[in-house]
């Protein structure tokens, strides 16, 4: 696990933009998972601003999707479908043919999981995944206390997710359950790049990064990865 401090967000969020760049001119058929959340959303800006610039093709890329919020429609303004699509997908004119997301409204979830599983399979893993850090230590939706081996799977979310969750929301919603990659493919992607930044993530990224490896901080899986980055602005990294 290599560490990286950008003097701030908006560095950080370049450099995360150059890397997925990198990917694509190198594997044009890469397969990128790229996070929801409040983070992502300046590599997602820069990214499109590059490949606009440089005419990156995405064409034979494929992309998935790391959760959903169990039980929130995807036209839901604080739901990751509408995030990938709003901030990602549609900017980059990426086909719907080259997006795999989860379904939260399905009635079996756990069909869910296995096609999202079989897909990842069928596609021969991830090239690249880039995802942030919960309050909690969590990566996608993977709380405290989780099996780092599972696949695909649904969960109840912690209380903490629950409660800062709801800034992505026009008003109060209930979030009781998430379904999400696992530890497991995130241990099986070829790299990944966890991105945090502002003070508020000092506390958690100085957790994670001198804890040992525990299901505590799920997050601590990092240090067990061969090919695993974390990008971090200085008031996130403050603390280390």
């Amino acid at each position: 696990m290599t560490t990286k401090i950008f003097t701030n967000y908006n560095a950080l969020s370049q450099q995360t933009a150059d890397e997925v760049i990198a990917l694509v001119n190198e594997k044009p058929t890469a397969v990128i998972c790229f996070a929801s959340g409040s983070t992502p959303v300046g590599a997602c800006e820069w990214l499109v601003k590059k490949v606009n610039g440089q005419k990156i093709d995405f064409s034979q890329c494929s992309f998935i999707g790391l959760d959903e919020w169990v039980g929130i429609q995807k036209e839901n303004t604080g739901s990751c479908h509408y995030f990938q699509y709003h901030y990602l997908l549609t900017p980059l004119n990426i086909s719907a043919s080259q997006v795999i997301l989860f379904d939260a409204m399905a009635v079996d979830l756990e069909e869910q999981c296995k096609q999202m599983d079989k897909a990842i399979a069928a596609e021969g893993g991830i090239d690249l995944m880039i995802v942030g850090i919960g309050m909690n230590g969590h990566i996608g939706f993977n709380e405290p206390g989780v099996d780092f081996n599972l696949l695909s799977h649904i969960i109840n979310l912690d209380e903490t997710t629950q409660l800062v969750g709801q800034k992505y929301f026009a008003g109060a919603t209930k979030l009781a359950q998430g379904i999400t990659l696992g530890l497991g493919h995130l241990m099986n992607t070829k790299k990944v790049i966890l991105i945090a930044n502002g003070i508020k993530k000092a506390r958690v990224i100085k957790q994670m990064t001198e804890e040992r490896v525990t299901q505590k901080i799920p997050a601590t899986i990092l240090h067990t990865h061969k090919n695993s980055f974390i990008f971090l602005d200085k008031e996130a990294a403050s603390l280390l």
